[in-house]
Parts: structure tokens; C-alpha cells; sequence
């Protein structure tokens, strides 16, 4: 039996960019969620270390890093802990997520050496090569333009910056049930609607394979991480 390309392929479902309802913002607050969201955070922390080499500076002297769509920047947090030498811009759309991110940074005891701003990952509001890493975790799916969103994260690093992007996978039609439960058992209530509806939102490999021809990015490797995330990486050079 012959199946047509429909079959396979599954429609995205846009959301919207914006995620700022306070009910969603503490979805992700959970003791369950937290836990579970903290270890895959905890992989994205590690796979951005092994590319971003420069991890000492010269005393007194900061690299500076970008976070776009930090949400309540957990990971940069944990990047911070781990790099003394580094200052980290978290740069959100959401009011909400920036007052959580702000106190989880507080409890952290790296307040100093996080700037949290609001902006729109579209255009950012930061001059030519000014970072030497910058990231972005969960944010794709929610760009309206996702290849003005590459260019502009690769405009602002520095040509030699490490640069990581990771994203949910979205599934082919046949795989989506599974991909669903499989991913994402250990959520409940909203966050287990909120977790499905990116999967929707979310693209292919192929996809952002494409984005990143079109967006012309350089020295940049397209992954696919276990079943759920897919992304590109830039390993820093000096």
C-alpha cells in the first residue's frame, strides 16, 4: 500500500509569540515540571560548554553572552554558575517571565551578572559581533520569521562567538501520539496542553535545515538531540 506525502506529514500549528498569561508563566513552576524541565535544561547547559571554549577571561575583564527568549533563565543561570568570567543578557517578550527569571536569579545568587530586557528576538537591540556565545532554548516555534530570527542571532555574535540554538521536534503524523506521550508524560494539566501544543507549533529538522540556507549562516551544524529537540550549534573559535 501507498501512503501520499500527507499522510507522513503532519501540519504545523502556529502559537503565539508571545507566552506572558501568569497561569502559563507558573505552569512551568511545578514541582514535577521543574524537575523534569531542570535535567533537560541540564543537557543544554552542558552540550553549549563543550562549544563555548573561553571559559576564563583576564581578571575584571566579562565576556558577554545573549539569551534569546530566556524565559525564566534557568539556563542561563546555570551557565553563570559554571563560568565565573560571564555576563549573560536574557532577553525576553514576557513581562511575567522576566519578574520570575528575576527572582530565580536573585535565589541564585547571580543577579549581578544577569541583565534581563525586554525585546523581541527579531531585532535585537545590540550592535554587530558584541557576544561572545550566544543561546537560545524553546523559542523557535513561537518566531513569526524564524530566518530573521537566525540572522539576527548570528548578527550579533562575534565571528568566532559559539552560538546554539535548540528547539522541540515536531513529528510525523504517525509518530505524533506516541512522540506526545513519549515526550511528555511527566507533565500534567496546562503544561501538558501547553507541551503539546509547541510539539504542534514545532519544525522539522528538514525544516530548519532550510532556515539556515536561507538565512546564510556560517560554520553552523544541524543536529537532532534524542527523539524530542532539534537545533544547530557554532563552536567558538579563537
Amino acid at each position: 500500500m501507498r501512503f501520499g506525502m500527507s499522510f507522513w506529514n503532519l501540519s504545523r500549528v502556529p502559537e503565539p509569540e508571545e507566552m506572558d498569561e501568569a497561569e502559563q508563566v507558573e505552569s512551568y513552576s511545578s514541582a514535577a515540571t521543574a524537575r523534569h524541565l531542570d535535567a533537560i535544561d541540564n543537557t543544554f547547559v552542558e552540550h553549549l560548554l563543550r562549544l563555548f571554549v573561553t571559559q576564563e577571561t583576564a581578571p575584571g575583564v566579562l565576556a558577554w553572552g545573549l539569551d534569546v527568549g530566556t524565559g525564566p533563565a534557568q539556563i542561563p543561570i546555570k551557565v553563570l554558575a559554571k563560568v565565573p568570567g560571564l555576563k549573560i543578557i536574557g532577553l525576553d517578550r514576557s513581562q511575567n517571565m522576566l519578574a520570575r527569571a528575576r527572582r530565580n536569579a536573585e535565589r541564585a545568587g547571580v543577579a549581578d551578572r544577569l541583565a534581563l530586557s525586554v525585546g523581541d528576538g527579531h531585532s535585537l537591540p545590540f550592535p554587530e559581533g558584541m557576544f561572545s556565545i550566544v543561546l537560545c532554548n524553546s523559542m523557535l516555534h513561537h518566531a513569526r520569521r524564524p530566518v530573521q530570527l537566525l540572522r539576527e542571532m548570528a548578527r550579533v555574535a562575534a565571528p568566532g562567538a559559539a552560538v546554539l540554538l535548540r528547539d522541540l521536534r515536531r513529528p510525523s503524523r504517525p509518530l505524533l501520539r506516541w512522540h506526545l506521550w513519549r515526550h511528555g508524560r511527566r507533565y500534567r494539566g496546562l503544561m501538558r496542553e501547553l507541551f503539546q501544543n509547541s510539539v504542534r507549533a514545532a519544525y522539522t529538522l528538514e525544516e530548519l535545515e532550510q532556515f539556515l540556507q536561507e538565512a546564510r549562516l556560517e560554520r553552523v551544524r544541524a543536529f537532532r538531540y534524542r527523539g524530542a529537540h532539534i537545533g544547530f550549534e557554532r563552536r567558538e573559535q579563537r
